[in-house]
């Protein structure tokens, strides 16, 4: 098969982006596919070396006219199938889904409706609590407001300190603040709306940082993060020996059965497809809180559904096979 591999992009999660791509890529051409590599954000002046792909050779400043340059072009005539790379906003929000449909190709991952709701983390959360599934009590300040001076006592009344503020519509922990206390409120929230029009903020649970990998409507063994800083943040998710992961994780079945229910009913909520990763936060007395829904989740080598398949006895080729097979057929 003719596969483009789509990486990179201009989301804050470019890097993050390519280090997934190269897995893939290495998995692909194992398979026998023939791959041509595409970075949406260069548009039609596309890198001549490979290499260059995974470095910032700048053939042109990234911008996101140019997905549109390059999705219209002929390169994507003959194209079996594309596989995305691709993580948050333009990649993982339904934006090259409807592309790429508009133009009659296949690609990975779950649909347009699907990719833009689970992206949105409180229309998620909103989907996902009328299914049944528990989720941190939240509330949303909006890039549009004028002032955010009431906030810190909506938190101090609604949710209670410590909460968690992050950009809505964003991955990897990008801008995550942990608010203590009512002066680190307004900050948080700014630097949230750095990244997105809205920003979550959520209930802090404390306890244990477990996500459950649902692949073709199945939840894969339960992997529990333990981060060495205590966070689970951009630094812990993608630096080496930041943090350390066990699977399956430690608990009784009758609490990891239901945790993977629970996934998995998220998962259905939502429509996803074929592959995503549902993350959730485990309390002391085993009550399970799903945070996000992560319709393409990283495949980098620290990556948890790559780790999370292993435990069930499939390989990174084999889960990098079932993939394309789901979206071709």
């Amino acid at each position: 098969m003719k596969i483009v591999l789509l990486l990179g992009g201009t989301s804050p999660e470019r890097e993050v982006s390519k280090n997934t791509a190269k897995s893939i890529l290495k998995a692909l051409r194992e398979l026998g596919q023939e791959v041509i590599l595409v970075d949406p954000a260069y548009g039609l002046n596309q890198p001549n070396n490979e290499d260059d792909y995974f470095s910032e050779k700048n053939y042109s400043e990234p911008n996101n006219r140019n997905y549109l340059e390059i999705i219209n072009s002929s390169l994507f005539d003959e194209v079996d199938l594309v596989f995305l790379a691709l993580h948050g906003r333009w990649g993982e929000d339904g934006t090259i889904q409807s592309l790429l449909e508009m133009r009659g190709i296949k690609y990975t991952g779950s649909k347009i409706l699907t990719s833009a709701l689970a992206m949105d983390k409180a229309m998620t959360k909103v989907v996902i609590q009328h299914f049944g599934v528990s989720t941190p009590d939240w509330l949303v300040a909006n890039i549009s407001e004028q002032d955010y001076s009431a906030y810190p006592e909506k938190i101090r009344t609604q949710l209670g300190f410590p909460c968690v503020i992050k950009p809505n519509d964003q991955g990897s922990s990008v801008s995550l603040t942990i608010c203590k206390k009512d002066e680190d409120v307004i900050p948080a929230i700014m630097l949230a709306l750095r990244y997105s029009d809205k920003a979550l903020i959520e209930k802090f649970i404390p306890g244990r940082e477990i996500t459950v990998a649902v692949l073709d409507g199945a939840a894969l063994p339960i992997l529990e993060i333990v981060p060495k800083s205590g966070l689970y943040d951009y630094e812990s998710k993608y630096t080496a020996g930041k943090s350390e992961y066990i699977v399956p994780a430690p608990m009784p079945e009758e609490v990891s059965i239901e945790i993977q229910e629970q996934a998995v009913k998220a998962y259905n909520a939502v429509g996803c497809k074929c592959y995503s990763r549902i993350d959730f936060r485990l309390t002391e007395n085993n009550k399970a809180y799903c945070l996000e829904i992560n319709t393409l989740p990283g495949m980098t080598n620290l990556s948890l559904v790559p780790k999370a398949a292993n435990a069930a006895g499939i390989s990174f080729l084999e889960l990098i096979d079932r993939i394309v097979k789901d979206a071709v057929n």
